[in-house]
């Protein structure tokens, strides 16, 4: 069994994660107010953690990006 680095993970799920963030990101204009519930609910299926945890940071990126 191969152990892969948290760096190596990360570089390899990378465009994925921000694949998946703008996907969820791009549905909220149309869910408004049920956004936040259900993009939870999606990121909490994603598997393994550490690959949700870098969708969540990706959507964070993507909220912060637009209020600005």
């Amino acid at each position: 069994m191969t152990v892969v680095s948290r760096a190596d993970f990360h570089q390899q799920h990378l465009d994925r994660a921000r694949e998946e963030a703008q996907r969820l990101f791009a549905s909220k204009a149309e869910l408004q107010g049920a956004w936040l519930g259900w993009v939870a609910s999606q990121i909490y299926t994603l598997r393994p953690a550490e690959y949700a945890a870098m969708v969540r940071r990706e959507l964070q990126r993507l909220q912060e990006m637009s209020d600005s």
